[in-house]
């Protein structure tokens, strides 16, 4: 049986691990505000400028022309935003992820010694339904796993797939401005 001690533990422990995901997750929203900040700055900076030399242009060419310098800085930023944007998000993430599966992992342990103790006092002629017990929660253990496993190699897949597509719009946005030149 769980002792009063044992129980006010573990709810301090919960409440270290909220609070520390709170913090993440805080961070997190924070890092999203200085970029999206950093990006309005810079691009209000930018339109600015552009807005000026739009005004200064003498002939409808040379409009033609600075539109089409416009582009290319425009995708790449665009796709730079997306990747810090990803960035913060996948770096909060694997902080939030590190911290459960540590969370998990002590919980696993902490049940297997309950399974344990449980089955260390079960009375005598109980062995079968003990070693069934022990092999489910051994079962369920390796499910976790494999689970944790696929999840890991889908996010993988995903971030690779992302970067793939960042780069190739931006190679493209490239190729079809040279092409307008």
């Amino acid at each position: 049986m769980l002792t009063a001690e044992q129980i006010i533990a573990a709810h301090k422990a919960n409440l270290e691990t909220l609070f520390g995901l709170t913090n993440k997750a805080f961070e997190g929203v924070e890092k999203l505000v200085e970029l999206n900040l950093q990006v309005a700055k810079s691009g209000l900076g930018e339109a600015a400028e552009h807005a000026k030399a739009t005004l200064s242009a003498k002939d409808a060419q040379e409009l033609l022309a600075l539109q089409a310098n416009l582009l290319q800085p425009a995708a790449e930023k665009a796709a730079a935003y997306s990747r810090h944007l990803y960035d913060i998000a996948s770096g909060t993430n694997a902080e939030v992820s590190k911290i459960a599966e540590g969370k998990i992992s002590e919980a696993q342990k902490s049940f297997l010694a309950v399974v344990d103790t449980a089955i260390k006092n079960a009375p005598a002629g109980t062995e079968n339904a003990a070693a069934l017990v022990k092999s489910a929660v051994a079962a369920a253990n390796n499910a976790l796993e494999s689970v944790t496993k696929a999840a890991k190699q889908a996010q993988d897949v995903a971030e690779a797939n992302f970067q793939a597509l960042n780069s190739n719009a931006v190679k493209a946005t490239a190729a079809a401005t040279k092409a307008r030149r």
